[in-house]
């Protein structure tokens, strides 16, 4: 790479992920252009990044329209966050994490000039690799090192940002509960890293890169070299968060994988649930590396998981984040069985009586057993649909809207109001908590 006196072009692949996210904005403020790319970002991303936003399904491209993207955006540095935990009914964590790499090598091999590739990856010994996940990631690194192209694969810790997604979204919950992880998780050594430091350490690369003093195939630790067990780690979060006095119980060992197994049942309803089977794996196995070599060329001095957390004190929304971010799951799961069950009971036991109440107010018998029949498959209909992630907003509007649709109805008759149970009335609260769901169904 020959000297410029301009800042190289950079392009940022799962730029609406928490590390690529970050690592666009940084880029942004540092005034290196860059280009985000993303299968969606959120409205609060399209915002910030403007027009250095694109949106594709990167991850379904072949080495043609890589190609393609790169010349035609004039890039010289790519960083590669592109990450799937576990396979969706969408994609296969081997095809993003392997198969892509190896497309978007054969794109760099197209280019005239050379480009540097600055692959994301993740830390650990190969010989402890229990999961799919970290599996195909190292497959991908020894595939990048092989290549004989310009690389640097960056391997960092236990990301810690401003923001939460996924397993850091995970701890801060755990530090908001009242419960403590099973001792021989909470001894794991987790190893930290500030999204700032890995923004720093592209910014660096890209300065060598115009300078052209990089030329070189590298991999790099990123985290802080005192490791610490997982339990400090949540500790640090519950003094950050003001929960530390809270009692709390241990949880056991079973609960936890039982969490994980549910995970991933719920994840192939669209969901992505941080309690998986593949994340348990991973902190089970612990997050540790040597961030030397890193730390020598870049001359960082890594921030301390208590450092990041003191650069951005606790706010009230992130208590609320905290503490609600567990119960979004328990609030689903208690609606989608609320409007199964609501529909079921109607359609067996209640039947004769929902009938009877209709007919009792001028409906032919006729006409009563249609309409029960029709709000009763609704109900199972809005039951699914909430179940379901795509559809999830859709079912709970739905939801609050047949819920008032029944309410009006009954306002011609006021007796049942009354009715011993309070069913009409109970609708009220049910409605409240969808409009709940509704209020935090985004997940990013």
């Amino acid at each position: 790479m020959a000297a410029t006196g301009k800042p190289p072009r950079v392009l940022a692949l799962g730029a609406g992920g928490l590390i690529g996210a970050f690592i666009v904005g940084d880029l942004i403020r540092r005034g290196i252009p860059v280009m985000g790319v993303a299968r969606r970002f959120t409205a609060a991303q399209r915002a910030q990044f403007g027009a250095v936003a694109l949106e594709m399904p990167i991850g379904r491209l072949d080495a043609t329209a890589l190609t393609r993207l790169l010349r035609e955006s004039k890039t010289e540095i790519v960083v590669n966050c592109l990450g799937l935990l576990q396979d969706t009914p969408r994609q296969r964590v081997g095809d993003i994490h392997q198969g892509f790499v190896a497309r978007l090598l054969e794109a760099l091999r197209n280019l005239p000039t050379p480009v540097l590739l600055v692959q994301v990856s993740v830390p650990g010994q190969p010989a402890d690799d229990a999961t799919v996940f970290a599996r195909s990631k190292r497959a991908a690194d020894e595939t990048i090192a092989k290549s004989g192209l310009p690389h640097v694969i960056l391997r960092p810790g236990f990301v810690v940002a401003p923001n939460a997604y996924g397993g850091s979204a995970l701890l801060r919950a755990l530090a908001a509960m009242p419960f403590d992880l099973p001792p021989a998780l909470a001894a794991r050594p987790l190893a930290t890293a500030a999204v700032e430091d890995i923004g720093a350490t592209v910014a660096i690369l890209a300065r060598l890169w115009q300078e052209g003093e990089w030329g070189q195939a590298v991999t790099w630790d990123l985290m802080h070299p005192g490791q610490r067990p997982i339990g400090d780690a949540v500790a640090s979060l519950r003094a950050w968060l003001g929960t530390t006095r809270q009692w709390r119980v241990t949880m056991p060992e079973f609960l936890l994988t039982f969490g994980g197994r549910l995970g991933d049942a719920v994840a192939w309803l669209g969901w992505r649930p941080p309690l998986r089977t593949t994340a348990l794996a991973e902190l089970r196995r612990g997050v540790a590396g040597d961030p030397t070599g890193w730390i020598r060329v870049t001359g960082l001095a890594p921030r301390t998981l208590d450092d990041a957390l003191r650069a951005h004190p606790a706010t009230v929304q992130d208590k609320w984040f905290a503490r609600l971010y567990a119960l979004k799951a328990l609030i689903v799961a208690t609606l989608v069985v609320f409007w199964c069950v609501s529909g079921l009971i109607a359609l067996t036991a209640a039947f004769p009586a929902a009938t009877a109440i209709l007919t009792a107010h001028g409906f032919s018998p006729m006409a009563a057993r249609n309409l029960t029949l029709a709000s009763s498959i609704m109900d199972i209909c809005i039951a699914v649909a909430i179940a379901f992630r795509p559809t999830s907003r859709f079912g709970l509007t739905a939801g609050i809207a047949l819920s008032l649709f029944y309410m009006a109805a009954a306002v011609m008759t006021p007796d049942l109001w009354l009715e011993p149970l309070g069913a009409l009335v109970k609708t009220v609260p049910a409605i409240v908590l969808m409009l709940v769901a509704l209020a935090i169904s985004d997940e990013r």
